[in-house]
C-alpha cells in the first residue's frame, strides 16, 4: 500500500489539469488573483509525505520521494522558480532486526528490480491527492480583501461530463 499526503499550494491556475482534462484553461474566467504581480504564477510551494507498508530501505524511500514531482507534473504545473518543495517518504513495512544476541541481524526488504509498481503507485496517489485537496477546498478571503475561490465542483464534473 503507498499514500501520498499533501499541502497543495503550488502553480497557476492556468495550468491546472486533471486526468488528462485542461481545467485550468477552461476555468480560467473564475480567477480574481490572476490581475496580481506580487506573487508571480505558480509560485507557491507543496509539501508531500509518502507513506508506504512494503518494507524498504531508506534509500529506496528516497527513490519514492523522488517521484512525487511526476504526479504533480500530471496536474500540469511545470514547476516553478520560486516554488520551495519538500518531498518525504517512509516506510512502517521493515521492522528492527532480529538476531542472535543483537551482534548479527536480517532485513527483509523489497529488491530494487521490484519496485516499479511503487513507483507507479507514488505517481498515481499525488495525483490523486492534488485532486482531492482542490476538491475539499472551499472559497478563501485573506488580507487586503483578496480572494481564492475554491474549485467550481459543478462545473468541473460538467467538463468531465462531456469528455469523450
Amino acid at each position: 500500500m503507498v499514500g501520498v499526503f499533501l499541502q497543495a499550494n503550488f502553480g497557476s491556475r492556468r495550468e491546472l489539469t486533471l486526468a488528462g482534462v485542461p481545467l485550468g484553461r477552461l476555468l480560467e474566467a473564475e480567477n480574481p488573483m490572476g490581475e496580481y504581480t506580487f506573487v508571480p504564477p505558480g509560485a507557491g510551494s507543496v509539501i508531500a509525505v509518502v507513506a508506504t507498508d512494503a518494507p524498504l530501505l531508506p534509500h529506496q524511500c528516497t527513490a519514492l520521494a523522488r517521484r512525487v514531482t511526476l504526479g504533480l507534473a500530471r496536474t500540469g504545473t511545470a514547476g516553478s522558480h520560486f516554488s520551495g518543495d519538500l518531498f518525504l517518504a517512509g516506510s512502517t513495512g521493515t521492522p528492527a532486526s532480529q538476531g542472535d544476541a543483537g551482534r548479527h541481524g536480517q532485513l527483509r526488504f523489497v529488491p530494487w528490480g521490484y519496485l516499479d509498481p511503487f513507483y507507479t503507485a507514488v505517481v498515481q496517489a499525488t495525483e490523486e491527492a492534488v485532486a482531492n485537496a482542490l476538491v475539499a477546498n472551499e472559497t478563501m478571503t485573506g488580507r487586503d480583501g483578496h480572494r481564492s475561490p475554491a474549485l467550481p465542483r459543478d462545473q468541473v464534473a460538467g467538463l468531465f461530463r462531456g469528455r469523450p
